[in-house]
């Protein structure tokens, strides 16, 4: 094996020898060798939300740092299959470079039918539906549903499950009439509220969270993202509404309700007028 403490090595191929190392028997982590497909996998998924939060924030530096940290993550899967002897980490490489290729024929090949990103959009969508139903086992058409990861966020797998349907024209084509069915599941929270069935408040709100993602899908917003903003929002003016409380000699947990709430009003309108 070479050595991995040499830097003379490409930077790449001495991450793949770390790793390699560090899954040795005997010699390798003890805490590495433990680890298992399923045990890494949410530190993946991890690692993906921090590279997505450097992003947001705008910090360079830490977003070097989390793809790094997300890098380590497919050596390490790489690692671990090639120790099945399922695959390497050149395969990885390999199957992504094929697959980018072949999707993209106006650059690699002749077609030079795309003159733009939408059009660009269409017709990788229309590759990896072709590539789904080559991978189909049975002599049946594929569901257009296949290949939605079970692993996504809720809101993100509702929204591509949306698209999915919304293909094959089942989709609204009126916003008007998705506020219709906001409306009609609220009604069904408040009722199956009523009735004080835990189960079945929870399937009616999610049938609303459902709905309201379709809603930011048909008007063009990611209804993920647009809950992260709301997250931050939030966040900002509630530490704001403490910072006020405390500033005028109060703990805000010993506010009344209606006090808190004047003290949300006085932070929404600082936003507003860009004090904050």
């Amino acid at each position: 094996m070479p050595d991995p403490m040499s830097a003379d090595r490409p930077p790449f191929a001495r991450l793949v020898d770390i790793m390699r190392a560090l899954r040795t028997p005997e010699t390798g982590c003890p805490w590495d060798l433990e680890q298992t497909f399923e045990t890494i996998a949410p530190y993946t998924l991890e690692e993906a939300y921090e590279v997505a939060d450097a992003i947001r924030r705008g910090d360079m530096t830490d977003l070097r740092d989390e793809l790094g940290d997300l890098l380590l993550q497919v050596v390490f899967h790489a690692q671990m299959a090639s120790e099945a002897g399922a695959f390497s980490v050149t395969d990885v490489i390999e199957a992504i470079n094929s697959k980018m290729i072949r999707r993209h024929p106006h650059v690699f090949g002749s077609d030079s039918g795309i003159s733009d990103a939408a059009a660009q959009t269409r017709a990788w969508e229309q590759m990896k539906a072709e590539e789904r139903a080559q991978k189909a086992d049975s002599g049946s058409p594929p569901s257009a549903l296949e290949g939605v990861a079970q692993a996504l966020p809720a809101l993100v797998r509702a929204e591509k499950l949306q698209k999915r349907a919304a293909r094959t024209g089942f989709d609204w084509t009126n916003p008007d009439d998705i506020f219709a069915k906001l409306d009609e599941e609220s009604q069904e929270v408040r009722e199956a509220l009523s009735q004080g069935d835990p189960a079945h408040i929870e399937e009616e709100i999610g049938d609303l969270l459902f709905v309201a993602a379709n809603l930011a899908r048909r008007v063009g917003v990611d209804p993920e993202q647009a809950l992260s903003r709301a997250n931050l929002k939030f966040e900002t003016r509630f530490r704001g509404m403490e910072a006020m409380a405390e500033q005028r000699g109060f703990t805000f947990g010993e506010l009344t309700l209606e006090q808190q709430e004047s003290l949300w009003q006085e932070v929404k309108a600082r936003a507003r007028s860009g004090q904050d």
